[in-house]
Order: structure tokens, then C-alpha cells, then sequence
């Protein structure tokens, strides 16, 4: 258990600031860019907890809820007594007081049981005790956090549509400012004297350098150039969007990155990489582990459909996702293939191939047991049967969300959409890739993913990491992760 404490630099001494809770602080999920501060003149301190969890006997909660709350507490007190200002069901977090010690920013989501509600952005008043949402009027989420040094301002990242971008929002009108717009840019810092704005940036053909934005002039300067010489080496092209007309008429965008020495009168390969999430983007960013320029290096196309389902489209797009896993996300999908094929001469239509991991692994898997248009899918970490996928990963409130109901509870909607019940129509050749230590997506699904492709005599491998997570995060595995897939794909290629 992980309990906030207080510790006095001068005397030594050290406060448990969360005796007697059974609760992690800062959450063990669902958190924000910070979950514990200091208010300015430190009489008081911010954390994020999730009450669900809080006594005794109700740690069985903590799969289930998504109810993490900001309380604030005295330190100067002996006793423990917290005061909620978060009054929502659904997930707040990431306190920052404004440096005048006026205000409290937090960030909240009303809905309970959803991880991937918009993350408003509430302001409380220190001394009326009243709390606003100053981002009603803004259909995105907000994330990361950062006041004016004069309190006047709020700086914060969000997706918008295939960027990640920086805004500046007045904080007694709402008046926001679209202040970085292009690529994907997070993490801000701000100068003392409020002048500067510093900021992590990045692109698919560039991996994360440091910038400073000058609020005055709007002027953008890159600090480092760590890669310089490296991408000098390189060949890429940059990232480009495209839109398609959905089957009921909305718009989705898809990213296209072509291959290193294009040419246009040639014909390439596609690969279609495919988010997780679900609720999630492929943006314009360097990915040391879904790179969009190493799969083009190999001499793809490769085409990234932001489908329903997807953040920074507002969150009407976003929630359509949850319970129609294997609808409209897939139909999104096959309308961006058929889009792309139609649009650009230079994609050979006879060597498709779709590759995506977690909700992306179950799309491959659901897109075998629907068409046989590919000619080979990777599943890495996927969602197969999803039944027993409720019963071994560690958030249960995913599942009860996305399938609008336990399996005992909904058992129709959960084997509508479950690849698994659908085994017997799979006829293209599928890699199936896992780690032993994924919790999020549990091993068994790929063992069972494996064995019905086996069984059923579907060309099939399977290429397991007993010492990874949900995610291949070592550098070696990484080598053998992209060597694998790349040896699966080409040797289907026609």
C-alpha cells in the first residue's frame, strides 16, 4: 500500500498524512501528471485518492472503480481529516494550485466507470468554496496542467485530431488560444517570469527534442538537436492525412506515411497499423514501439485510421467505440482501406496487410474472422475471447464499460463481438505476439488466440516474452519484435 508522507527537513521527523487508509496515493491508475502538492504558502496539501478503496474490506472495489477523488489536508493538524472537493463519480485527478494560492485546477470526469470520459478542467475557489468547470464549452480532453506565474492563465496539452497541441485558456472568461498546434507537443514548463514557454516536441520523422515558445512574439525555437546527426543518416517523409466518408457519413482521418525513396509511379505494399486504447490516437510522434516510419523503411505504405473510437475527434466520436468493438470501428477501418486503394495509384491492392496491439490486436483478430482481403495479420497483445478476458485482467471496470455489462449480465453483446466465436470463418495467416507479465490483456488470450489458429490449420506463429508487460519495452526484444514481424509479413507478400 502507498501512503503520502510528510517529511520535516529540519527535524527529521515523518507524518503519515494517510494513516488508517487502505488506499494507494498517489491511485495505482488512472492518475494524472501529478497526484500530490503543496498549496503556495504550504497550509495545505492536494492528493488524488480513490475513495472506493478507502476502508477496510473494500480493496475488491479497486478492479471495479474508477472514482478517484481530490482531497485536501492540513498538514499542521495531527489528525487526519480530509475535505473532498471533487464531487464527480468518475475520475479526478492532478491537482495544481494557481501560484497565488487563489485557485485549485483539477481534472475530472463525470461519468463512472469510464476511463476515457472527457477530462474536464474544473477550477476551485480557496475562499468561496466553489468549483466551476471552466472547459464546458471545449469538446476535449485536457491534460497536462501549468498556471501563469500571475494566476491569470492556464496552459495545457490535449489530442486535436492527429496533433497533440498546446493551449492557452483564460481562466476568468474561458477565452482559449490554440497556441502550438502542429505535431505533438506535451509536457510544459513555464519561465518564472512568464515569457517562456518550455515544451517536449515531436514528429514521426523526429524523436522528442525540447522547444521554447515565446509568449510574446509566438516565436517557436528548438533548445536540442540530439538526433541531428543520426536522422542526417536517414531517409523519411513526412507524416501526411487523409479523410474518408465513414458508411454513415462521418468523416475519419487516417495518417499515411509512404516509404523512404518513394516513387510515385511504383506500386507498394500496405500496412494498415491499427491503436489500442481503444479509446486512444495514432498521432504525428516518433513511437520507439509502433514506429510509422520503421514500418515504411521496409518499403510499405502505411495508413493509420483513426477510427470511432479515437480521442481529439471530440467526445460523441470517442465514446461510439463502447459497446460496438467489432461494428463501426471496423467498418471506419475498411472504408479508410478501400479510401486509400481508390485515392493513391502507387498501393498495390493485392499485398495488404494489417498489424495493432491491445484493442488493435483484437481489430487484426476480428478483421480474420470477418474478411480475407489481407494477406497477413499480426495480433500483438489482443483481445481474443472476451468472456474470458473479464475473468484475468486487472481492471474489471473496462470490460463492464466497453461491453455494457458483465458476461452474466450481457453474455450477447460479449460473444457478438468476441473473435473466439467466430474462429471458423479465419482463413488469412496471423503472428500472435504477447507478454507473460501483461495484466492489462492477460497471456491466456494469446494461448487461446494461438490454439484455435492452430487447431483450425491457419497458417499461424506465435512469438512470446516471458519477461514483458503489455508492452515490448527492452531494447533486444524490440530487435526480435520488429524483426519477427517484418519476417511474418514478407514472406506473404505476392
Amino acid at each position: 500500500m502507498s501512503h503520502l508522507f510528510l517529511l520535516n527537513l529540519e527535524t527529521g521527523s515523518v507524518q503519515d498524512l494517510t494513516k488508517g487508509s487502505y488506499a494507494d496515493v498517489p491511485p495505482i491508475a488512472l492518475g494524472g501528471h501529478g497526484d500530490y502538492t503543496f498549496a503556495p504558502n504550504d497550509d495545505e496539501i492536494a492528493f488524488t485518492i480513490n475513495w472506493d478503496n478507502y476502508k477496510k474490506g473494500t480493496g475488491t472495489k479497486l478492479a471495479t472503480s474508477t472514482n478517484n477523488d481530490v482531497v485536501l489536508i492540513n498538514p499542521a493538524l495531527n489528525s487526519v481529516q480530509f475535505n473532498t472537493i471533487s464531487t464527480s463519480k468518475g475520475n479526478d485527478n492532478q491537482p495544481v494550485y494557481s501560484p497565488d494560492g487563489k485557485y485549485l485546477a483539477f481534472l475530472s470526469m463525470e461519468r463512472a466507470g469510464f476511463e476515457a470520459d472527457k477530462l474536464r478542467l474544473m477550477i476551485y475557489d480557496r475562499t468561496t468554496k466553489q468549483t466551476k468547470d471552466i472547459t464546458h464549452k471545449i469538446d476535449f480532453s485536457v491534460g497536462k496542467v501549468v498556471f501563469s506565474p500571475d494566476s491569470k492563465y492556464i496552459f495545457f496539452d490535449a489530442d486535436r485530431e492527429s496533433f497533440h497541441s498546446i493551449f492557452k485558456l483564460n481562466v476568468a472568461t474561458s477565452e482559449l488560444t490554440l497556441i502550438v498546434k502542429d505535431a505533438y507537443s506535451s509536457d510544459m514548463e513555464i519561465s518564472p517570469d512568464g515569457n517562456t514557454l518550455y515544451f517536449k516536441h515531436q514528429k514521426s520523422s523526429m524523436p522528442i527534442e525540447l522547444c521554447a515558445l515565446n509568449l510574446t512574439t509566438g516565436e517557436i525555437k528548438q533548445l536540442t538537436t540530439l538526433n541531428k546527426n543520426l536522422l542526417a543518416q536517414l531517409e523519411m517523409n513526412a507524416t501526411e492525412a487523409f479523410w474518408t466518408k465513414a458508411k454513415d457519413g462521418v468523416q475519419v482521418q487516417s495518417l499515411l506515411v509512404k516509404p523512404p525513396f518513394f516513387d510515385p509511379n511504383k506500386k507498394y505494399p500496405m500496412l494498415v497499423v491499427i491503436h489500442g486504447g481503444p479509446q486512444g490516437i495514432t498521432a504525428d510522434q516518433f513511437h520507439y514501439r509502433w514506429n510509422l516510419q520503421l514500418f515504411a523503411s521496409r518499403g510499405y505504405v502505411v495508413i493509420a485510421p483513426n477510427f470511432r473510437g479515437s480521442t481529439g475527434f471530440g467526445q460523441k466520436f470517442t465514446d461510439a467505440i463502447s459497446g460496438d468493438w467489432g461494428g463501426k470501428p471496423y467498418t471506419d477501418i475498411m472504408s479508410c482501406v478501400d479510401n486509400a486503394i481508390k485515392q493513391y495509384k502507387f498501393i498495390d491492392a493485392k499485398n495488404l496487410f494489417a498489424a495493432g496491439g491491445s484493442y488493435g490486436g483484437y481489430m487484426t483478430a476480428w478483421i480474420s474472422t470477418q474478411t480475407d482481403r489481407f494477406n497477413a495479420l499480426i495480433c500483438h497483445a489482443g483481445v481474443f475471447n472476451l468472456e474470458s478476458m473479464y475473468g484475468t485482467t486487472e481492471q474489471l471496470w473496462f470490460p463492464e464499460w466497453e461491453n455494457k455489462g458483465t458476461p452474466w449480465s450481457n453474455k450477447a453483446l460479449y460473444d457478438k463481438f468476441s473473435p473466439h466465436k467466430h474462429i471458423h470463418k479465419v482463413k488469412t495467416p496471423v503472428l500472435v505476439i504477447h507478454g507473460a507479465m501483461d495484466f492489462r490483456v492477460s497471456e491466456e488470450q494469446a494461448f487461446q488466440h494461438f490454439t484455435y489458429l492452430q487447431r483450425r490449420g491457419v497458417p499461424s506463429k506465435f512469438l512470446y516474452f516471458p519477461d514483458e508487460t503489455h508492452f515490448i519495452l527492452k531494447p533486444q526484444n524490440s530487435r526480435l519484435w520488429y524483426n519477427t514481424f517484418f519476417d511474418w509479413i514478407e514472406q506473404f507478400k505476392k
